[in-house]
């Protein structure tokens, strides 16, 4: 028991540390939870690690997040699988309910810092957006699936039509790499098997099918709450980038709130550590106070966990087949051009209202991009550039 204990104890400083100061998005996270866990602690290898991450690259959801469960799971269990989410996760989700809360107590949009942090989101999509292009659409033909899929995106604003062009996306890329070989897994040492994979994939699919067929039928705010945001936890690849126009189209259109304020949340959640998925945090307290947070951040993360644990027993079966791996191959195309058509639609006609406001923009790619400053700095930055802009202007 003392051994537990330990190991407990061990998973929570670890994630606890990584959550406080893993700053720079999924790309930045996965480098920290290396340096933590493979170099430092050593609780896997190289060969191991590398699996992991191609495991939640594969599967919809957070990755980075998706990589810190599988890693509690595999080193305490079930227990430890939440440990660590709980870790990485709950400092970022407080700062956002706290800036929520902060935006509601005033009543207004006026000030200028708020417009910095709006402003600020244009440079870190466009900065996400080259940094996935280079690494998802290395040929012309993931190019071309990643324009359609910007194109269609912008011509189909719904959360329904973006599943329809990942679908599609998929089949083309099955059709186009089908023949390639897939690299060999490695075995992941677990405490469950493949009948608890079973049943967390059940699990899985009763909510995504079941929730929406009940919310007409149920009459509460945390009801939809929880149908939003596990839905799109269920069906978002590529990332918390990705989420953002998924997200949007869920709860700008319903009134929930209005383009500015989602936003504002947006480039909030730039300047804290963590996943960008704790963005549920600060919409759910603008939904439902601080159990519509709750209930969001539950929602929005809960997908994560069935399908890790739904998929890590029968990870050595499917990373080896072809087919799987080209259709994955198209699906990251797709998220590319939705990345794209986010860029426009609604970060760039939301946040940009003059020619101040892009040169904010301006200045705020350059650190990010070519001085390649940390962007928590670089939204400190732009949220001051907004406060000038909006006092001399």
């Amino acid at each position: 028991m003392k051994k537990d204990s330990r190991k407990y104890i061990e998973i929570v400083q670890a994630s606890t540390k990584l959550g406080l100061t893993s700053f720079g998005g999924p790309a930045a996270h996965i480098g920290y939870f290396r340096e933590e866990y493979v170099k430092k602690r050593q609780w896997l290898d190289d060969k191991m690690y590398a699996d992991l991450v191609a495991l939640c690259q594969f599967l919809p959801g957070p990755a980075s997040s998706q990589v810190g469960i599988a890693i509690g799971l595999m080193r305490g269990g079930m227990l430890g699988g939440v440990l660590s989410w709980i870790g990485f996760t709950l400092p970022s989700v407080l700062l956002l309910m706290g800036f929520a809360w902060l935006i509601s107590s005033t009543g207004s949009f006026d000030s200028g810092w708020i417009s910095g942090l709006k402003i600020v989101a244009v440079a870190v999509v466009a900065h996400a957006l080259i940094g996935m292009g280079k690494s998802l659409t290395p040929d012309r033909q993931r190019i071309t699936i990643a324009m359609a899929a910007a194109i269609l995106t912008l011509m189909i604003p719904t959360a329904i039509g973006q599943i329809a062009v990942i679908i599609g996306a998929g089949f083309t890329g099955y059709m186009l790499y089908r023949k390639e070989e897939a690299p060999k897994p490695v075995t992941i040492p677990l405490t469950f098997g493949k009948r608890t994979g079973i049943i967390a994939w059940s699990i899985f699919f009763v909510l995504l099918i079941g929730i929406p067929l009940l919310r007409p039928f149920v009459q509460s705010s945390l009801f939809a709450i929880f149908d939003i945001f596990y839905r799109v936890g269920s069906i978002v690849f590529g990332g918390g980038h990705v989420v953002l126009p998924m997200l949007e189209r869920e709860v700008v259109p319903a009134g929930w709130m209005d383009a500015e304020t989602f936003i504002a949340g947006y480039g909030a959640a730039q300047a804290v550590p963590g996943p960008l998925f704790t963005l549920a945090g600060y919409l759910g307290q603008l939904m439902d106070g601080p159990l519509g947070a709750g209930v969001a951040v539950f929602a929005m993360f809960l997908p994560s966990f069935l399908l890790v644990i739904g998929t890590l027993p029968f990870w050595s079966i499917i990373r080896s087949k072809p087919a799987i791996q080209a259709a994955l191959k198209g699906v990251n195309a797709a998220v590319v051009g939705i990345l794209l058509a986010a860029l426009y639609n609604p970060v760039f006609v939301s946040s940009i209202g003059s020619a101040a406001d892009f040169a904010v923009a301006i200045v705020a790619f350059t650190l990010l991009f070519f001085y390649k400053w940390p962007p928590w700095i670089v939204v400190l930055i732009s949220a001051l550039l907004g406060a000038v802009v909006h006092f001399v202007f």
